[in-house]
């Protein structure tokens, strides 16, 4: 059985003569953006195939769809949706026949799945008329980061789907060109005029989400942070970003920053979000969407994790990062933690705008 049923697809008519690869990823925005070096792969290795991605919609309605990343980049050229249970027969029909209808026989599958849905989802494609699998953690070693037994570090999530992927070739996670959004003249206008209200000031790029109450760090530790934070960024200007629910809570823990304020939250897709968060001196968030956003622009991020994850696995790669882990829980950090990780940020320092 697949991850879910078919909802909706946007896919162009299949040629005679252009191969078609099928993508498979699911996940909401921050889950696209680690996997962003896997397409970029994926387009250099498939240059002239149709690209169809099959991803889920999630059932949060904080969690941007994965095509408003990847369709405006040019790294798929459509999109099969799927949907969350319960499942029935008549829907899988539907989606194997969407599939089909495809003529693909390669599937790269880029997920972080167990071995027991790894096959399920397997079985199904090749149920599809998949005849090619790249990139299915089938061994333990790819399913799970591995481990440096000096530092007992593990590794970042994006380099266990760049080792799943392999057979495709390497990738220099390094490089900034990996995690490139290829970002819009029209986005990047969209953005400016957003922050037209602090054309003129230096920002912080802020994030108060996350998709479940264990990410939450609470109003209080929000506010004490933002207290701190004013003895020596009272001049920099708070840019809130976020989805439309975030936008009320925002504003209210906001209102006693003394400096210049602006809440984005609703009023740009995650794309135009990433546009105006470049010009960030930094952000500060949870574990989410928007964080892994920012560090995707080339924006130094002070991240707050709690227990979800291990340490470093769901962390930005980065050197200019600072984050702050508590395998107890999110609450268990303090705001005069995270204020320590800001001022040790090189950009916080120096007060010099980020414009790309």
């Amino acid at each position: 059985m697949p991850a879910g049923l078919f909802h909706h697809a946007t896919v162009p008519p299949a040629g005679n003569a252009m191969e078609t690869i099928i993508i498979f990823r699911i996940g909401s925005l921050g889950d696209t953006v680690v996997a962003l070096p896997c397409f970029h792969l994926v387009e250099r290795s498939f240059p002239n195939a149709r690209r169809i991605l099959v991803t889920n919609i999630s059932a949060s309605q904080k969690a941007a769809p994965a095509e408003g990343i990847l369709a405006d980049a040019g790294l798929v050229d459509g999109v099969i949706h799927l949907t969350a249970p319960p499942r029935t027969l008549r829907g899988l029909l539907k989606l194997r026949l969407e599939v089909r209808q495809t003529r693909a026989t390669t599937l790269v599958y880029i997920a972080d799945r167990d071995i027991v849905r790894t096959l399920r989802d397997l079985s199904f494609f090749l149920w599809c008329g998949i005849r090619r699998v790249i990139g299915a953690p089938i061994t333990t070693d790819l399913r799970r980061p591995r481990g440096d037994p000096e530092t007992g570090n593990i590794e970042f999530e994006a380099e266990r789907l760049a080792r799943c992927l392999s057979p495709l070739g390497e990738i220099d996670l390094n490089n900034p060109d990996a995690w490139d959004l290829r970002l819009r003249r029209s986005e990047i206008a969209s953005a400016e005029k957003a922050l037209a209200p602090v054309r003129e000031r230096n920002f912080v790029a802020v994030n108060l989400g996350g998709k479940g109450a264990c990410k939450d760090w609470g109003d209080g530790n929000w506010r004490t942070l933002l207290e701190l934070m004013a003895v020596r960024y009272a001049d920099l200007a708070l840019v809130f970003f976020g989805v439309a629910e975030e936008c009320e809570r925002s504003d209210a823990l906001a209102a006693a920053w003394p400096g210049p304020r602006l809440n984005l939250c609703g009023r740009l897709a995650p794309r135009e979000s990433a546009a105006a968060m470049r010009r960030a001196l930094f952000f500060v968030g949870h574990d989410s969407g928007p964080l892994h956003l920012a560090a995707s622009a080339g924006v130094p991020c002070v991240g707050i994790f709690g227990h979800l994850n291990q340490p470093r696995r769901w962390h930005p790669m980065g050197r200019g990062h600072r984050i702050v882990h508590d395998m107890r829980g999110v609450r268990h950090i303090t705001p005069e933690q995270v204020y320590a990780a800001i001022c040790s940020v090189p950009a916080a320092g120096c007060g010099q705008r980020r414009v790309a």
